[in-house]
């Protein structure tokens, strides 16, 4: 192998990223900022927000060989099967060329049971990409959406430089399933899928467990460049049971207020939950369920609690299509989509394997669908 040379990793290289923190042993990329992440503690949004869900390497190169030093934190539940290691998508002018997994890196044991957590040491891992096209070429490396992962050191037989994006950028937020929950590898979440049909920029703002209608998020996205706006709503504020009807209907209206104070004209699309049968009519929390040896979900509410103002996604679903037919009125360029019309009861071929995530195929499925609705919109 030829000598290799290493080439600084700042910002202009990671699209889908808000910043790089300095740590003892490289860099870990933020998809939120330092004053929006100092306003929340909950150490399930800390863990998904550095979670690179649509971030990618990108830059100009004739290199033919290109390596990529990281440490990644690999969350696991202790006594279950763990998950598949990180996949990394290399994207050479827009079409996936190759994947490698992730190795090594620091191990987050979790246990459910008593909720605490344990963080496992472990070795740098190198991802190598080898007999790249030799002629000038845009190299996308799309970082796993499901780990943490801090970077060391890029290196490359040729020099690098910063890429810009081919196309309008679309800014989406969302939960678990916008994060790329089961999906197989990071081009491979719905959102990935959307936006590279539509020729579209992705950032992703989705995160597991937290599209809670955080006045952080909105103000992030407010402050964000965006030429295409997408807010999906509904299984967490379910899920989580943080929230009763009184209160959600002006929470979403506040949320919209303050992304309109930075994009008052800006497409911008409300999402509801795509299809989950066990919170359809039911209130959350939700509880995992290990019986058979692998995670799985049900609705541990009780299903009468929607007369006390609990929430269910059939309930989120009516109040996010009336709000957004009220506010419409005033706001020509905010449209509503049902979640049932992306991934509903009429996709029974897919169920979902935990009872919650769409899998590989349901990604799919739903970023194709989509895709349709980002073309409509596109400035």
């Amino acid at each position: 192998m030829p000598p290799l040379t290493s080439t600084q990793i700042t910002t202009e290289l990671l699209p889908g990223i808000a910043e790089l923190e300095p740590t003892s042993r490289g860099l870990l990329p933020h998809r939120l900022p330092a004053h929006a992440r100092r306003q929340c503690s909950d150490p399930q949004m800390a863990m998904a927000e550095t979670q690179p869900a649509g971030a990618r390497l990108r830059f100009h190169t004739t290199a033919t060989i290109v390596e990529l030093d990281v440490i990644r934190t690999r969350p696991m539940y202790r006594g279950v099967p763990a998950r598949p290691d990180g996949v990394y998508d290399l994207v050479v002018d827009g079409t996936l060329a190759a994947q490698e997994t992730s190795t090594g890196g620091d191990v987050l044991v979790m246990d459910i049971a008593t909720g605490t957590a344990e963080t496992e040491a472990g070795p740098i891992g190198t991802i190598t990409f080898t007999d790249l096209p030799d002629r000038a070429k845009t190299i996308e490396i799309w970082l796993p959406h499901n780990e943490i992962t801090e970077l060391v050191d890029l290196r490359s037989d040729r020099p690098l430089s910063p890429a810009a994006g081919a196309g309008a950028l679309w800014v989406h937020h969302g939960s678990s399933i916008s994060h790329g929950s089961n999906a197989a590898h990071p081009t491979g979440t719905w959102p990935a899928i959307a936006a590279r049909r539509a020729g579209l920029e992705l950032h992703n703002l989705g995160f597991g467990g937290g599209a809670l209608l955080d006045p952080f998020v909105a103000r992030t996205i407010r402050d964000a460049s965006a030429d295409l706006i997408s807010i999906k709503l509904g299984i967490n504020l379910v899920n989580a049971d943080l929230m009763r009807r009184r209160a959600f209907g002006p929470a979403v209206h506040g949320f919209l207020d303050t992304i309109r104070d930075g994009h008052p004209t800006t497409p911008l699309i409300v999402v509801s939950a795509v299809h989950c049968p066990i919170h359809e009519d039911t209130p959350g929390p939700v509880v995992p369920d290990f019986a058979d040896g692998r995670m799985r979900f049900v609705a541990g509410g009780d299903p009468d609690g929607s007369a006390r103002g609990q929430l269910t996604l059939r309930i989120v679903r009516a109040e996010l299509a009336e709000l957004v037919d009220a506010r419409a009125v005033d706001d020509p360029h905010l449209t509503y989509i049902d979640g049932l019309t992306l991934f509903g009861p009429q996709d029974a071929d897919l169920p979902l394997a935990d009872n919650l995530h769409p899998g590989p195929e349901a990604h799919q499925r739903i970023g194709e669908r989509f895709s349709a609705h980002l073309r409509a919109h596109r400035v």
